[in-house]
């Protein structure tokens, strides 16, 4: 981390500035064989690699079919790794997500394309108690990080 000056962690955009470190992508590419979540941190930094969108919270679509129904109309790709939606109301949770889409990144060395963030889709249930399910469904959850695999984008 010496590439890292002290005062830029201080900062209030750390987490949605421009890695503040320098990788070539060859190292990148070493990164990936062994871990994507390493590769693609170093390839992008401390940004946000998706964001979830509450179902619950929507106006016009209320179901996670409506949702991909509707992505898939314009255009988006859907992660299918376990089906498209990944959970179920007996889960207390249905999620589905994006495949991330290629984006240009510059290494040390040159320009590359590599897979960037991804949008996920969440509609959550009550449960037994009636409160809104907060938690995460690890079998759903390995799927929806898919959503950045290499061979995905």
């Amino acid at each position: 981390m010496s590439q890292v000056p002290q005062e830029a962690v201080l900062k209030d955009d750390f987490c949605y500035c421009k890695r503040p470190w320098n990788i070539n992508y060859k190292d990148y590419q070493a990164l990936l064989n062994e871990s994507e979540y390493a590769a693609w941190l170093a390839a992008f930094g401390f940004i946000p690699k998706h964001f979830t969108v509450s179902i619950n919270h929507l106006d016009s679509l209320s179901e996670i079919a409506e949702v991909n129904k509707f992505l898939k109309q314009n255009g988006f790709i859907l992660n299918s790794s376990g089906g498209e939606i990944k959970g179920s109301p007996e889960d207390l949770l249905e999620q589905s997500s994006t495949v991330a889409r290629p984006v240009k990144v510059e290494f040390a060395d040159g320009v590359h394309s590599v897979p960037g963030c991804y949008y996920e889709f969440a509609k959550r249930y009550n449960d037994e108690n009636g409160v809104l399910f907060q938690g995460f469904v690890a079998k759903s959850a390995d799927k929806i990080f898919e959503s950045t695999d290499v061979a995905a984008g």
